[in-house]
């Protein structure tokens, strides 16, 4: 069973547990999986990796709502927003830590032998399907910014 196997499961054992926040999030991220399936001229069955990038992206959505909702002083909805998103997180892969990260980051800089900001597409291009739903865009970015400024 796949990625939107398991969802579909657990959609139907939130719904019998009576557990609102959890069939609500599932409803709503079966939805961008299935217009994500829609977009364009033929309708096709995404894979467990496309599938992935659409929970990593609403993850995504979740942790700047939240934090928008914190800044405008809305602490209900920013509460919210974070159990939507721990309910998502649940079938994104572990995350990787800042040392595994270091080491990917490093081993794409060997590899291209980028130097400097110039530098900075070629290690992203090298990372990207090694730590494709593992880690934020923009933490990563950072990361190898950094990196390259060494």
């Amino acid at each position: 069973m796949g990625i939107k196997g398991k969802l579909r499961a657990d959609l139907t054992e939130a719904i019998r547990g009576r557990d609102e926040v959890t069939s609500s999030t599932i409803r709503m991220v079966l939805t961008a999986i299935t217009m994500e399936e829609v977009a364009g001229k033929t309708v096709r069955e995404l894979s467990d990796d496309e599938v992935i990038t659409v929970l990593s992206r609403e993850a995504k959505k979740r942790r700047e709502a939240a934090e928008a909702f914190e800044t405008g002083a809305r602490p209900e909805k920013a509460a919210q927003e974070k159990a939507e998103g721990e309910v998502i997180a649940k079938y994104l892969p572990a995350q990787l830590s800042e040392k595994e990260l270091a080491s990917l980051i490093a081993e794409a800089i060997a590899e291209t032998g980028a130097n400097g900001p110039a530098g900075m597409g070629l290690v992203m291009k090298v990372l990207s399907s090694k730590i494709s739903g593992k880690a934020d865009g923009g933490v990563v970015s950072a990361a190898v910014k950094a990196a390259l400024a060494n």
